[in-house]
């Protein structure tokens, strides 16, 4: 990914220009017979005074450009939520910005420190802490965490209040990949602090992970922001093969089953729990609108594009005296739409990528921008731009190892596609625990789920609706009743799978597996790689 300089190389090549001025005026002064003999010229010391005065004032520029600054809280109280970089060569520091800029952008208050400004006392302080950590050599932190390593990591202190999320930084072809990354994240388990999801693992700049990321972001600052991606995705072209919704009459958000179709016919292959990256785009009836509005041509060809093309896949300009006259230089101002990512609900055998979505609404009531996408505006058997995100983080177990899938809402979408895949391989030591609103209208994919335990496919179905009262409202309280079986499964080597609500279902499942194995017994199984996320 091609990053914009960081401000230490701007300051240093300024400095390195200002210098070279002051060398040739004191050349020149060099060149006058009379420069030392006599009494300095007027001109000689405005000249002085003048490059002091320069000089300073680019300093406290410099200064103030790179100064730690804190946004204040948020009117409802909320206290800003920690950035950490730990950079060897400012990539990781430069990530750290942007991810400012994207909370930023949501309205959530911000605080930036790079790993050595953080003591013991600003994590106790703080509620939430995302961090950023480059791995360099051999497993190796970078240089200035030193004093973070010697000071604050030996401590014994608690941090039940921290929720946080690590970015971590390597390359494959080191042997200890983004170690430094998940000595972070093992330290903070370690002293109470909660994960808000699974560590993020970068590889070599790796713009999917990146991009991943980006969407997390989003998630956290509430989804209010539609940045453009920091790497733009290669797409594939495909198709809408069908879609319906899926809730009619529920009291939750409507939610759709989406059918994609690849446009060449060849359908690529994918593994359980892989994600889709959707490229979203405006419906025509605002392009048309904006095209009325600055009486622009939508047939005109740009690039080999009809224009109607470039602005349904990018933010419409807004403001008339920055759109140019000409469309090749509109098109070369437009920002391409954020992708939006869903988990996939089915396997390769079943000849097309299923997901299940919600149908979100924005403040002013129109639909959101990659829902509003597939479930309003795009066409049946029209293109829906597509790519993979492999995320090997949230791969299947051995067919021989038991399965505790744990999931609410659309979670199941995620869920359903590694059932199908271990129907496929006759694995049937599967537990699927599933929460909605109601079960007339939320049970999804229940015709599915139903035939896969009947066939043996399921062990255990446990199902909760929370509007339909009952002993249990959420699936954090039905697996709460259950601790003892939880237990026998975990002793029996099963996997936990979690797919979900990132505030709210995750981490309240994630305290009864540490009530029901202690905090060692669920380290134990982070640290295995038999308690995974993919929380949204």
């Amino acid at each position: 990914m091609k990053g914009s300089p960081s401000r230490a190389v701007v300051g240093n090549v300024l400095v390195v220009a200002l210098l070279a001025v002051l060398a040739w005026l004191l050349l020149r002064l060099h060149l006058q017979e009379d420069w030392w003999l006599a009494a300095p010229l007027a001109s000689h010391w405005r000249w002085a005074a003048g490059t002091l005065t320069a000089y300073a004032a680019l300093c406290a520029l410099l200064w103030w450009r790179g100064r730690t600054r804190d946004d204040a809280g948020s009117a409802a109280g909320e206290a800003p939520t920690l950035l950490v970089w730990a950079s060897q060569t400012g990539f990781a520091q430069q990530l750290c910005e942007r991810s400012a800029e994207v909370l930023r952008a949501a309205g959530v208050p911000v605080r930036v420190r790079g790993l050595h400004q953080v003591d013991a006392a600003l994590l106790q302080q703080t509620t939430r802490v995302l961090l950023i950590a480059s791995t360099t050599g051999e497993g190796d932190p970078p240089d200035h965490t030193l004093p973070f390593l010697r000071r604050v990591m030996p401590q014994d202190m608690a941090l039940p209040q921290l929720h946080y999320g690590v970015l971590a930084l390597g390359d494959r072809s080191y042997g200890h990949f983004c170690a430094f990354g998940h000595q972070l994240d093992a330290w903070l388990r370690q002293h109470g602090a909660h994960p808000l999801f699974d560590t993020v693992e970068v590889d070599n700049a790796d713009p999917a992970a990146l991009r991943h990321w980006q969407q997390l972001l989003g998630q956290l600052g509430g989804n209010a922001t539609e940045l453009p991606d920091w790497a733009p995705a290669q797409y594939q072209p495909w198709q809408l093969q069908s879609r319906r919704q899926e809730n009619p009459g529920s009291p939750g958000a409507a939610t759709w089953r989406v059918s994609l179709v690849p446009a060449d016919g060849v359908l690529p292959a994918w593994q359980a729990g892989d994600v889709a990256e959707i490229g979203p785009q405006h419906s025509p009836v605002e392009v048309d609108a904006w095209l009325a509005t600055h009486a622009r041509d939508g047939a005109a060809v740009v690039e080999g594009q009809p224009l109607r093309d470039w602005l349904a896949r990018s933010h419409l300009p807004v403001l008339p005296d920055a759109i140019p006259a000409d469309d090749t230089a509109l098109v070369a101002t437009l920002k391409p739409l954020p992708h939006r990512e869903y988990s996939i609900a089915s396997m390769p055998g079943e000849g097309h990528v299923l997901l299940l979505l919600r149908r979100l609404l924005r403040p002013d009531g129109t639909p959101g921008l990659g829902s509003g996408w597939l479930c309003d505006h795009a066409a049946l058997g029209g293109r829906i731009n597509l790519r993979f995100r492999g995320n090997p983080n949230f791969h299947a177990p051995a067919p021989d190892a038991p399965l505790i899938l744990i999931g609410n809402g659309t979670g199941i979408a995620g869920l359903r596609a590694h059932l199908r895949a271990r129907v496929e391989l006759g694995a049937g030591r599967n537990w699927l625990l599933f929460g909605e609103r109601t079960a007339a209208h939320d049970f999804y994919f229940k015709e599915d789920l139903q035939r896969w335990q009947r066939d043996g496919m399921i062990a255990r179905l446990d199902t909760v609706f929370s509007r339909d009262g009952g002993e249990h409202r959420y699936v954090q309280d039905r697996l709460l009743a259950q601790l003892d079986t939880l237990r026998q499964w975990v002793r029996d080597g099963a996997t936990i799978l979690v797919c979900g609500s990132l505030q709210g279902m995750a981490p309240a499942v994630d305290a009864v597996i540490e009530q029901a194995l202690g905090r060692e017994g669920k380290e134990a199984l982070i640290v295995a790689g038999r308690y995974r996320r993919d929380v949204y």
